[in-house]
């Protein structure tokens, strides 16, 4: 039983890290998405802008999606 559970709580600490990585990533290109306009000009607000916002936030979904796949021990 003991075996079962340490393989349960690997499995949920990889998939912590995995979804903590990848939602860093999503933050880091929302923030590039806000943050790179501002330093150049408003006018370059484009479509590269929207594709790094939106690349951002869907990261950061896929992230929520995969906290889901942690795994409860049977008791």
């Amino acid at each position: 039983m003991s075996r079962l559970r340490d393989d349960i709580v690997v499995h949920n600490e990889r998939v912590k890290l995995f979804s903590g990585f990848l939602n860093a990533i999503g933050l880091g290109l929302i923030g590039f998405a806000v943050l790179r306009p501002l330093t150049a000009d408003a006018v370059s607000m484009g479509v590269s802008t929207l594709w790094w916002g939106l690349t951002g936030l869907v990261l950061h979904a896929v992230a929520h999606y995969i906290l889901g796949m942690m795994r409860k021990a049977e008791t």
